[in-house]
């Protein structure tokens, strides 16, 4: 009976952990490598925010539109996204660490819906942060790496982030 009672248990906590372990609504973390000082990888980032605050661009860019910077210093920036088609807001963090030389920058952008009933995105969340790397150039440096997954970020290997 003990023995029963063990697995059962294991069963019921090895469930609960598995269910834990995934986003419980739409969000995306993305970690980057950078053969590049995280000061211009702060700089980079920080310009195509700003470029692309304007909702002028939505009709014939997807949403390569309607960013707001919040907050930027030389280790953290904050943002905002609305989508230009449903209007929902994302808030995205980007963390930079530089190496022990400041040659290197580690980067990791987090994306998160704020309307948490939003469980899916079709991997809008990966697109806002992806996108705004890219725009700024920065997926071009010499030894570019990124880290994510589907556990990573809802939806990623969806994502179509030259549509939105």
């Amino acid at each position: 009976m003990q023995g029963k009672f063990w697995f059962l248990a294991t069963l019921v906590l090895g469930t609960c952990a598995f269910f834990a372990a995934q986003p419980l609504h739409a969000q995306c973390k993305v970690i980057w490598v950078l053969k590049v000082p995280c000061l211009k990888v702060e700089e980079a980032l920080v310009n195509q925010i700003q470029q692309w605050t304007t909702s002028a661009g939505c009709v014939t860019e997807g949403e390569k539109c309607q960013y707001e910077l919040i907050s930027a210093n030389h280790t953290q920036i904050i943002a905002k996204h609305t989508t230009a088609l449903d209007r929902n807001v994302d808030i995205m963090h980007f963390y930079l660490k530089s190496d022990i030389l400041n040659l290197n920058c580690r980067l990791v952008g987090i994306s998160a819906s704020q309307n948490l009933e939003r469980v899916h995105d079709n991997g809008t969340n990966y697109c806002n942060i992806y996108n705004l790397v890219d725009g700024s150039g920065l997926t071009s440096v010499p030894e570019f790496k990124e880290i994510s997954n589907d556990w990573m970020c809802t939806q990623r290997s969806i994502a179509n982030c030259t549509l939105v």
